[in-house]
């Protein structure tokens, strides 16, 4: 059988890139088609395969300002040959699903969201990316062209797998397709409980905002608590500057921005920390899986795939809204419940990437 992997751009190093990873597994001799490659952004994790890229990766700068050619990547997309290939499997979020293939080729998508720049969260795309005034106008009429480019794209797909129940649902909703949910991998052996933990908090990811990093850094201001912050983003600047603007004048003592961390030292800032703070709404999410492996509870907002993951008393608590006064709350549940690190961490195996290596081999199998 033969087997290609398509990706949208390997030019970071995060969730959609570890179940790419885990996929490469599974299939050690597929190439890789994508839009841009940075294997430096990347780790050097996919350095030793097969990459095909579109060419866009030849215009300047594309690899690190790849959000610029958005009207470009329907285009370069459609432009991988992939005629010799028995089942194409596109890891997507947007375009990767756009692929043409040849009616004997079997593509599915393992689809991490409906493109979220075009459908639920298009008003915040608009709002959050610093365009000129004339190009925030313009805007609009683009996205229109590709939302009719992303919906005929999805016909495209012979079978869609989902990452979460609540992916499902939204494929449904933009897309009329059903489709299989296999949850993304944790890889639960690297990461074990602690005898002892510190007296931190922890939140992990890319400074986006969306993420709400700053709802945690106002929070542990207010309560004086010590947060340790690994990731990086455009909003480090922002969040920083929050962290310093205290009343007291001593603002930013207690949190700690560690910046990009390296994989093997994360096992330990997981496990030694009280418990991870996420109070966003992801498509599923992968660092609270990582945190319970290490048999920490996670403060999660409800809603997302956190709910697929998370058990409410038995490893994290929630609360209802984004705002400082239910996260306090959830940090004063937190603090008056007994929490069992094995438990916790035989929750998380549950997602192991052995499982999800079996599930996938079982559906291409069928």
């Amino acid at each position: 059988m033969r087997v290609a992997l398509v990706h949208e751009y390997l030019n970071q190093y995060g969730g959609a890139e570890r179940v790419l990873e885990i996929l490469c597994e599974i299939f050690p001799d597929a190439p890789i088609y994508t839009l841009v490659y940075d294997e430096k952004a990347t780790g050097g994790v996919f350095k030793d395969k097969e990459i095909h890229t579109s060419f866009i990766q030849k215009i300047p700068f594309s690899r690190k300002h790849h959000r610029a050619f958005p009207l470009l990547m329907p285009l370069a997309v459609e432009q991988f040959d992939l005629s010799y290939f028995d089942v194409v499997i596109s890891n997507a979020h947007s375009f990767a699903k756009g692929i043409i293939t040849k009616p004997h080729t079997r593509h599915i998508s393992y689809c991490m969201t409906p493109t979220r720049f075009l459908w639920d969260d298009s008003h915040r795309y608009v709002g959050e990316f610093r365009y000129s005034w004339p190009v925030r106008k313009l805007l609009p009429l683009f996205l229109n062209y590709l939302r009719i480019w992303d919906k005929e794209a999805a016909l495209r797909v012979d079978e869609f797998i989902a990452n979460s129940n609540f992916v499902k649902t939204r494929i449904k909703k933009y897309y009329n397709r059903d489709a299989t949910v296999i949850h993304p991998p944790v890889e639960a052996d690297k990461y074990k409980i602690s005898n002892k933990q510190d007296d931190y908090f922890l939140m992990v990811g890319r400074m986006v905002p969306y993420k709400k990093f700053d709802l945690a850094v106002k929070v542990f201001n207010a309560i004086e608590k010590p947060l340790k912050i690994v990731g990086d983003g455009p909003e480090r600047k922002k969040l920083e500057k929050i962290a310093r603007s205290t009343s007291s004048g001593q603002a930013g003592q207690n949190i700690e921005f560690l910046g990009l961390v390296s994989d093997y030292k994360m096992p330990e800032i997981y496990s030694k920390a009280q418990a991870l703070i996420f109070p966003q709404e992801e498509d599923f999410g992968l660092v609270p899986l990582e945190a319970m492996a290490s048999g920490r509870p996670v403060i999660a907002y409800r809603g997302g795939g956190a709910l697929e993951t998370i058990v409410e008393g038995k490893t994290g608590v929630f609360f209802d809204e984004q705002t400082e006064i239910d996260m306090v709350q959830a940090i004063g549940k937190f603090n008056y419940t007994e929490w069992d690190p094995v438990q916790i961490r035989e929750h998380a195996k549950k997602f192991d990437k052995l499982v999800f290596k079996q599930k996938m081999v079982e559906l291409l199998t069928k």
